[in-house]
């Protein structure tokens, strides 16, 4: 079974220092524009980790994540009504194209190709 980790987001004053974050955890992404190493941390220690964090000279603050308090399971969520049309219109659509791609060109009864063969 995996662990359990959350996200963290780290503010670094240098980006060539987010490689010395590799060992508090796993590093997802590093901004080389807005200074910040987003990255992974085990759930049990993610308090301790902060606090060490904090403490280096290169980081400015630590985040957490709030991703996994999102909730992702929604009740009493209703259907798009504009989706349910334009799959029943695809639908429609693609019935009618394999039913004119399985009938023979010259047959007037309607009879598919494969029926005609047996």
């Amino acid at each position: 079974m995996r662990d359990r980790r959350l996200g963290l987001a780290v503010w670094i004053k240098n980006v060539r220092a987010a490689k010395n974050l590799r060992k508090f955890g796993t590093i997802h992404y590093v901004s080389k524009r807005l200074n910040y190493v987003s990255m992974y941390v085990d759930a049990e220690k993610i308090d301790e980790t902060i606090r060490v964090m904090e403490r280096l000279n290169f980081v400015t603050r630590v985040e957490r994540s709030h991703r996994h308090e999102i909730p992702i399971e929604y009740n009493n969520a209703r259907p798009d009504k504009a989706k349910e049309f334009d799959y029943r219109l695809e639908k429609s659509q693609l019935m009618a194209l394999t039913e004119s791609l399985t009938t023979e060109p010259g047959d007037k009864n309607g009879q598919t190709a494969v029926s005609s063969i047996r």
